[in-house]
């Protein structure tokens, strides 16, 4: 009975030293549950025909009827094409890009020119898409400073509007993306690489290789188990478009390459008040999502025997 409690005993004693601790976690568990948990009920209004002015309890179930009326939509097509177009260029363009500059950047040997590249580098991503989105208007414009460049160089005889026509938009937020998260995003992928013993770097060495043959035969095998799980993550999230960078660079002229999911949820639910049918494609979205999850992690597992769970 004695060596049975004594794990217990263990146990309290342990939550007892750590009580700052936990009492940190815990505030942030309750803070989870609280505005992520109890608002998972409201989700059953995707299976009702929900009213503002009753409650949800009140109002009558409507079934799978708001799922078939978005999958009937005449712009299902037109907001599914513009989602998995952007959300897939920018994981297969952006995705890699915030390793390649990691790699680079984790070779510069000087530490004040490498400080200041971070530093450059990481300063658009505290910047607001309100703050960026102004920028690139004023840069965008018809008499912008890209405009200016483009015609010096001769590259355009007359200004584009770029933000009024559809076909350039899709490359603007794919670009301004990048741009904006690029430091930011390779600051994990810097902190796996200093994990690396620096023993492998000194048997590359004697073994005559190269900077370019360490970053590809130690450094990156090192941190795959990191690249893994960040893949894993961006693939659950490939119907995100990223609703405040879409809502400031949009407008009437781009609809047709700018209406992606979450701007139509948006649109359908807090603008025209169809709460039940946006619930319905928001539920929809995060369906697909956990989907492409499993199937991502599942893959991952097989392959290189890294997964989230």
């Amino acid at each position: 009975m004695k060596n049975s409690l004594n794990p217990r005993h263990k146990l309290w004693r342990r939550i007892v030293a750590q009580r700052h601790l936990q009492t940190m976690a815990l505030l942030g568990v309750v803070w989870m549950f609280i505005f992520n948990y109890i608002p998972m009920y409201g989700i059953i209004i995707a299976f009702k025909e929900f009213n503002i002015v009753k409650s949800i309890s009140e109002a009558p179930w409507v079934g799978l009827t708001h799922f078939r009326e978005f999958l009937a939509d005449d712009n299902f097509g037109n907001v599914m094409r513009n989602t998995l177009g952007i959300s897939l260029i920018k994981l297969f363009i952006g995705f890699p890009l915030p390793i390649i500059f990691a790699l680079f950047l984790n070779e510069i040997r000087s530490i004040r020119y490498k400080k200041a590249i971070q530093t450059i580098s990481y300063l658009p991503h505290f910047l607001s898409w309100v703050v960026l989105g102004g920028i690139l208007a004023t840069w965008l414009a018809d008499v912008g400073i890209v405009n200016h460049v483009l015609m010096a160089l001769n590259v355009i005889d007359q200004p584009i509007t770029y933000l009024a026509e559809p076909k350039h938009f899709w490359t603007i937020i794919i670009t301004s993306d990048i741009w904006k998260e690029l430091g930011w995003s390779a600051i994990i992928y810097l902190a796996a690489i200093a994990g690396v013993s620096p023993e492998m770097y000194e048997a590359a060495t004697i073994d005559g290789a190269g900077r370019f043959q360490k970053m590809w035969f130690v450094t990156l095998p090192s941190i795959k188990s990191t690249i893994s799980i960040l893949f894993i993550l961006a693939v659950s999230g490939v119907l995100n478009s990223n609703f405040d960078q879409i809502l400031v660079l949009r407008n009437s002229l781009n609809d047709s390459s700018s209406n992606v999911i979450d701007y139509y949820v948006y649109q359908t639910g807090l603008l025209s008040g169809r709460y039940s049918y946006s619930a319905a494609i928001g539920l929809f979205k995060s369906v697909i999502a956990l989907i492409l999850l499993l199937i991502a992690n599942q893959v991952s597992k097989k392959i290189n025997d890294t997964s989230l769970f």
